[in-house]
């Protein structure tokens, strides 16, 4: 009733662990799924083992029991050969770090991805020429096997995400074009702890959208407004003032890989580890976090944000402890926090703390999460920052998904849901859970 493990090829934990992780993400499997089924058909190409893509589907179907296996530990040399094929230079037997190969993963599938023909080949242009023909006949009369015109949006991976950078002048509260910027997982730090209390997912998101001041920054707005005050013409410099930046979440993925920076430094500039525990939940509702497309507001929302912002001020610069009403979108407000249940919802709690469970029944209609993410696996280092061990906590595959295993290289056991959420975690693998149906346009997804 487990999966199988990994063999150590000589400090190869650091790909082991991730391996594990991803193979308890199904829709990224999927995904591979349908990226390779164009091998399958196509003539003279070069040996399967050659494509990423494939290589790695065959190691987490393995790792995800969806092909039969006898053997109890598997060896990934593969995966690290054809890494080195894509011109990665990845040495077995140093000290390697998982995030950063997750990193080279993502990347050099979008590589391959890219790679692939989206278009008909000039060679099979000669058939538009001949007389007008069925569909079949054509197929047939084509040199090659056509490649499939695929949307390059529909073919990015589950980890693939856009943040937005929000910018407004404090002179003059201008607010400059949204700026996106794609990402394959949030690299969250560790703020600085408060004595007494315990630090939670939350914490860091929050210190991750927190706001920030730029300052010397040209404002086209306020050198607008001076240039029309001159009556005679002349020029005048360009005026610069200081701009508030905001990170929000412009695209959320479907798979969701969080980093916890654990790196910091000591006064004499030699690294360090953090080693503190961050809280986090088997479930994950990142509503607040989306960017939303500005609007009209009814005076009843505003009033009602009002009066919230009276009664449940929020910190100034969102870095700390509970957010605020005001921050969070209507109807959406979490019965608990990400990290931390509430007291106030016993039911959340109870949810929270079943396996296996979605917890949409904890939540009223009106507040039912639209993004909520379901634990998939912990990957988590032993050590200091010169050498240790990566370890991962996973779900068991199909219908035992119940079950968590503890897997270090070859060795594989249970594992309870309290052991895995008392650990102190480098990488969160999470995927999303579609709960409450809401049509949405592709600026708000």
């Amino acid at each position: 009733g487990l999966v199988p493990g990994l063999l150590n090829l000589g400090n190869t934990c650091f790909m082991n662990s991730l391996l594990q992780g991803l193979s308890s993400c199904p829709s990224f499997i999927r995904w591979l799924e349908e990226f390779t089924a164009q091998y399958r058909t196509e003539q003279g190409k070069p040996r399967e083992h050659q494509h990423l893509s494939v290589t790695l589907l065959q190691l987490l179907r393995a790792l995800s029991c969806q092909e039969v296996t006898e053997d109890d530990v598997l060896d990934a040399s593969c995966l690290l050969e054809v890494l080195r094929m894509n011109r990665w230079q990845i040495s077995s037997f140093e000290e390697q770090d998982a995030h950063e190969l997750f990193h080279v993963l993502t990347s050099s599938l979008e590589d391959e991805r890219d790679r692939q023909p989206r278009v008909t080949h000039l060679f099979d242009v000669h058939s538009l020429e001949q007389p007008e023909i069925t569909q079949k006949q054509i197929s047939c009369r084509t040199r090659g096997s056509l490649p499939p015109v695929s949307n390059h949006w529909k073919s990015q991976h589950p980890f693939h995400g856009r943040l937005t950078s929000n910018m407004v002048c404090k002179h003059c509260d201008h607010q400059s074009p949204v700026r996106f910027d794609t990402f394959d997982s949030l690299s969250l730090s560790i703020p600085a702890a408060v004595w007494g209390r315990p630090m939670t997912l939350d914490h860091c998101l929050h210190h991750f959208i927190s706001s920030e001041s730029v300052k010397d920054v040209v404002c086209d707005n306020c050198t607008k407004i001076q240039a029309e005050g001159i009556l005679n013409g002349q020029s005048i410099e360009n005026q610069r003032t200081t701009f508030v930046k905001q990170l929000k979440l412009g695209k959320l993925p479907q798979c969701l890989c969080i980093h916890l920076q654990r790196l910091s430094w000591s006064n004499q500039g030699t690294p360090l580890k953090r080693q503190e525990h961050v809280q986090f939940n088997e479930f994950l509702v990142m509503d607040i976090y989306k960017y939303r497309v500005p609007g009209p507001k009814s005076s009843q929302e505003q009033l009602s944000r009002k009066n919230s912002e009276e009664t449940t001020p929020g910190t100034k610069d969102g870095r700390a402890g509970k957010p605020s009403d005001a921050e969070q979108p209507a109807g959406t407000k979490p019965l608990f926090m990400n990290g931390a249940s509430s007291s106030s919802s016993s039911s959340s709690s109870s949810f929270l703390m079943s396996p296996g469970t979605f917890p949409l029944a904890a939540f009223p209609e009106c507040r039912a999460p639209l993004y909520l993410y379901r634990l998939m696996a912990v990957v988590v280092h032993h050590g200091d920052m010169h050498s240790g061990h990566f370890v991962t906590f996973r779900r068991a595959p199909g219908a035992r998904g119940s079950q968590w295993l503890w897997i270090s290289d070859e060795s594989v056991r249970r594992a309870s849901l309290h052991e895995v959420l008392a650990a102190s975690a480098y990488l969160l693998f999470y995927e999303r859970v579609h709960g409450r149906a809401q049509p949405q346009s592709p600026a708000q997804d």
